[in-house]
Protein backbone atom coordinates (compact mmCIF):
# COMPACT_ATOMS: atom_id res chain seq x y z
CA UNK A 1 0.00 0.00 0.00
CA UNK A 2 1.39 3.38 -0.97
CA UNK A 3 1.02 6.56 1.05
CA UNK A 4 -1.95 8.32 -0.54
CA UNK A 5 -2.88 11.95 0.23
CA UNK A 6 -5.86 10.68 2.22
CA UNK A 7 -3.76 8.37 4.39
CA UNK A 8 -1.13 11.08 4.80
CA UNK A 9 -3.77 13.51 6.06
CA UNK A 10 -5.18 10.91 8.44
CA UNK A 11 -1.77 10.06 9.91
CA UNK A 12 -1.03 13.74 10.52
CA UNK A 13 -3.70 13.51 13.22
CA UNK A 14 -2.30 10.38 14.88
CA UNK A 15 0.42 10.31 17.55
CA UNK A 16 3.35 7.94 17.42
CA UNK A 17 2.23 6.68 20.83
CA UNK A 18 -1.08 5.59 19.32
CA UNK A 19 0.67 4.02 16.35
CA UNK A 20 2.95 1.89 18.52
CA UNK A 21 -0.09 0.57 20.38
CA UNK A 22 -1.99 -0.21 17.19
CA UNK A 23 1.05 -1.89 15.66
CA UNK A 24 1.53 -3.93 18.83
CA UNK A 25 -2.05 -5.17 18.56
CA UNK A 26 -1.29 -6.23 15.00
CA UNK A 27 1.78 -8.18 16.11
CA UNK A 28 4.49 -5.63 15.28
CA UNK A 29 6.60 -4.98 18.38
CA UNK A 30 9.64 -3.39 16.73
CA UNK A 31 8.28 -0.27 15.08
CA UNK A 32 9.70 2.49 17.29
CA UNK A 33 13.15 3.69 16.20
CA UNK A 34 15.19 3.82 19.40
CA UNK A 35 17.47 6.78 19.93
CA UNK A 36 16.39 9.68 17.72
CA UNK A 37 14.63 12.69 19.23
CA UNK A 38 13.43 15.96 17.72
CA UNK A 39 16.80 17.72 17.57
CA UNK A 40 16.06 20.88 15.57
CA UNK A 41 13.48 23.60 16.04
CA UNK A 42 11.98 22.60 12.70
CA UNK A 43 11.23 19.17 14.19
CA UNK A 44 9.98 20.25 17.60
CA UNK A 45 6.27 20.63 18.15
CA UNK A 46 5.23 19.13 14.85
CA UNK A 47 4.45 15.79 13.25
CA UNK A 48 5.81 14.61 9.91
CA UNK A 49 4.62 11.77 7.69
CA UNK A 50 6.32 10.42 4.58
CA UNK A 51 7.71 7.42 2.70
CA UNK A 52 11.08 6.14 3.86
CA UNK A 53 14.16 6.84 1.75
CA UNK A 54 16.91 4.75 3.32
CA UNK A 55 20.66 5.30 3.73
CA UNK A 56 23.16 2.80 5.11
CA UNK A 57 26.49 3.31 6.84
CA UNK A 58 28.92 0.62 8.01
CA UNK A 59 32.02 0.84 10.21
CA UNK A 60 34.85 2.96 8.86
CA UNK A 61 37.80 1.39 7.11
CA UNK A 62 40.94 3.43 6.57
CA UNK A 63 41.23 2.88 2.82
CA UNK A 64 37.54 3.62 2.19
CA UNK A 65 36.47 6.20 4.75
CA UNK A 66 38.34 9.22 3.42
CA UNK A 67 37.40 12.78 2.47
CA UNK A 68 37.96 11.70 -1.13
CA UNK A 69 35.06 9.26 -0.81
CA UNK A 70 32.67 12.21 -0.68
CA UNK A 71 33.22 12.62 -4.43
CA UNK A 72 32.47 8.97 -5.19
CA UNK A 73 29.43 7.99 -7.31
CA UNK A 74 28.34 6.04 -4.22
CA UNK A 75 28.30 8.86 -1.70
CA UNK A 76 25.87 10.72 0.49
CA UNK A 77 26.01 13.51 -2.08
CA UNK A 78 24.85 11.18 -4.85
CA UNK A 79 22.14 9.73 -2.61
CA UNK A 80 20.77 13.19 -1.84
CA UNK A 81 20.39 13.90 -5.56
CA UNK A 82 18.24 10.75 -5.80
CA UNK A 83 15.87 11.80 -3.01
CA UNK A 84 12.32 12.61 -4.11
CA UNK A 85 10.32 15.48 -2.66
CA UNK A 86 8.25 14.69 0.45
CA UNK A 87 10.29 11.64 1.48
CA UNK A 88 11.61 11.08 4.99
CA UNK A 89 15.25 10.06 4.97
CA UNK A 90 16.04 7.23 7.40
CA UNK A 91 19.76 6.71 7.94
CA UNK A 92 21.27 3.65 9.57
CA UNK A 93 24.36 4.99 11.36
CA UNK A 94 24.59 1.97 13.69
CA UNK A 95 24.03 4.21 16.71
CA UNK A 96 27.54 5.69 16.35
CA UNK A 97 27.85 8.83 18.45
CA UNK A 98 31.34 10.09 17.65
CA UNK A 99 30.77 11.21 14.04
CA UNK A 100 28.05 13.23 12.33
CA UNK A 101 26.57 11.85 9.13
CA UNK A 102 25.33 15.19 7.73
CA UNK A 103 26.10 18.87 8.22
CA UNK A 104 24.56 22.16 7.19
CA UNK A 105 25.39 22.04 3.45
CA UNK A 106 23.93 18.58 2.93
CA UNK A 107 20.84 19.45 4.98
CA UNK A 108 20.39 22.66 2.98
CA UNK A 109 20.42 20.65 -0.25
CA UNK A 110 17.87 18.21 1.17
CA UNK A 111 15.59 21.10 2.10
CA UNK A 112 15.98 22.53 -1.41
CA UNK A 113 14.93 19.17 -2.84
CA UNK A 114 11.78 19.14 -0.71
CA UNK A 115 12.79 16.36 1.68
CA UNK A 116 10.35 16.34 4.61
CA UNK A 117 12.67 15.21 7.41
CA UNK A 118 15.74 13.23 8.41
CA UNK A 119 15.62 10.42 10.98
CA UNK A 120 18.80 8.68 12.10
CA UNK A 121 20.06 6.60 15.00
CA UNK A 122 23.33 8.51 14.67
CA UNK A 123 24.52 12.09 14.99
CA UNK A 124 24.69 15.26 12.92
CA UNK A 125 27.29 18.02 12.90
CA UNK A 126 27.30 21.80 12.31
CA UNK A 127 24.45 22.25 14.78
CA UNK A 128 24.05 26.01 14.31
CA UNK A 129 24.22 25.74 10.54
CA UNK A 130 21.76 22.84 10.37
CA UNK A 131 19.33 24.89 12.43
CA UNK A 132 19.41 27.72 9.88
CA UNK A 133 18.46 25.35 7.04
CA UNK A 134 15.04 24.64 8.53
CA UNK A 135 15.60 20.89 8.23
CA UNK A 136 13.43 18.78 10.52
CA UNK A 137 15.87 16.35 12.14
CA UNK A 138 15.35 13.46 14.53
CA UNK A 139 18.75 12.19 15.69
CA UNK A 140 20.73 11.27 18.81
CA UNK A 141 22.59 14.57 19.02
CA UNK A 142 25.27 16.77 17.51
CA UNK A 143 29.06 16.31 17.31
CA UNK A 144 31.98 17.92 15.48
CA UNK A 145 33.74 15.06 13.59
CA UNK A 146 32.73 14.19 10.04
CA UNK A 147 31.15 10.86 9.11
CA UNK A 148 34.37 9.33 7.76
CA UNK A 149 35.93 9.56 11.20
CA UNK A 150 33.93 6.48 12.21
CA UNK A 151 31.61 5.50 9.35
CA UNK A 152 31.65 4.46 5.72
CA UNK A 153 28.63 5.20 3.53
CA UNK A 154 27.73 2.21 1.36
CA UNK A 155 24.32 2.69 -0.23
CA UNK A 156 20.79 3.94 -0.39
CA UNK A 157 17.28 2.65 -1.04
CA UNK A 158 17.90 -0.78 0.44
CA UNK A 159 16.53 -2.49 3.53
CA UNK A 160 18.29 -1.19 6.66
CA UNK A 161 18.19 -1.44 10.41
CA UNK A 162 17.79 1.86 12.22
CA UNK A 163 17.48 2.11 15.98
CA UNK A 164 16.69 -1.58 16.20
CA UNK A 165 13.96 -1.46 13.55
CA UNK A 166 13.90 -2.95 10.06
CA UNK A 167 13.10 -0.22 7.52
CA UNK A 168 12.24 -1.01 3.91
CA UNK A 169 12.21 1.74 1.27
CA UNK A 170 8.63 2.92 0.89
CA UNK A 171 7.58 2.07 4.45
CA UNK A 172 5.75 4.99 6.02
CA UNK A 173 7.52 7.02 8.69
CA UNK A 174 5.68 9.09 11.29
CA UNK A 175 7.73 11.25 13.66
CA UNK A 176 6.68 13.66 16.39
CA UNK A 177 7.73 14.76 19.86
CA UNK A 178 7.83 11.15 21.08
CA UNK A 179 10.17 9.95 18.32
CA UNK A 180 9.78 8.07 15.04
CA UNK A 181 7.72 5.02 14.09
CA UNK A 182 7.87 2.77 11.02
CA UNK A 183 4.62 1.48 9.50
CA UNK A 184 5.23 -1.50 7.18
CA UNK A 185 3.80 -0.87 3.72
CA UNK A 186 1.62 -3.99 3.82
CA UNK A 187 -0.09 -2.77 7.02
CA UNK A 188 -0.43 0.90 6.15
CA UNK A 189 -4.15 1.03 5.37
CA UNK A 190 -5.23 -1.18 8.27
CA UNK A 191 -2.96 0.55 10.79
CA UNK A 192 -4.12 4.01 9.71
CA UNK A 193 -7.81 3.12 10.03
CA UNK A 194 -7.31 1.53 13.44
CA UNK A 195 -5.16 4.42 14.67
CA UNK A 196 -7.68 7.06 13.63
CA UNK A 197 -10.41 5.18 15.47
CA UNK A 198 -8.16 4.76 18.53
CA UNK A 199 -7.57 8.52 18.63
CA UNK A 200 -11.33 9.15 18.51
CA UNK A 201 -11.96 6.63 21.27
CA UNK A 202 -9.25 8.05 23.52
CA UNK A 203 -10.52 11.61 22.99
CA UNK A 204 -13.93 10.43 24.19
CA UNK A 205 -12.34 8.60 27.14
CA UNK A 206 -10.53 11.78 28.15
CA UNK A 207 -13.90 13.51 28.35
CA UNK A 208 -15.17 10.76 30.63
CA UNK A 209 -12.08 11.07 32.83
CA UNK A 210 -12.77 14.79 33.04
CA UNK A 211 -16.25 13.96 34.31
CA UNK A 212 -14.73 11.94 37.13
CA UNK A 213 -15.27 8.40 35.87
CA UNK A 214 -13.00 5.68 37.26
CA UNK A 215 -10.59 3.90 34.94
CA UNK A 216 -11.60 0.23 35.46
CA UNK A 217 -13.91 -0.66 32.60
CA UNK A 218 -13.28 2.71 30.96
CA UNK A 219 -9.66 2.34 29.84
CA UNK A 220 -9.39 -0.12 28.29
CA UNK A 221 -13.12 -0.01 27.61
CA UNK A 222 -15.30 -2.97 28.50
CA UNK A 223 -18.34 -3.99 26.47
CA UNK A 224 -20.63 -1.56 28.31
CA UNK A 225 -18.26 1.36 27.75
CA UNK A 226 -17.85 0.48 24.09
CA UNK A 227 -21.60 0.41 23.64
CA UNK A 228 -21.94 3.83 25.28
CA UNK A 229 -19.12 5.20 23.13
CA UNK A 230 -20.84 3.94 19.99
CA UNK A 231 -24.16 5.39 21.05
CA UNK A 232 -22.77 8.80 21.95
CA UNK A 233 -20.40 9.26 19.02
CA UNK A 234 -21.91 7.35 16.16
CA UNK A 235 -25.62 7.36 16.87
CA UNK A 236 -25.54 3.59 17.34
Amino acid sequence: MTLTPEIHAALMGVTTATLTTVLLKKGVRTAYIRGPFAATEAAKGQRVVGPAFTLRFVPAREDLSTPESWSSPRSTRAAIEDMPADCIVVADAMGVTDAGIFGDILCARMVKKGVTALVTDGMLRDAAGVATTGMAVWCKGMVAPASVASLNFVGWQETIGCGGVCVVPGDTIVADGDGAVVIPAALLEAVTAAAVEQERLEAWIMIQVGKGLALPGLYPPNAETKARYEAETKGG
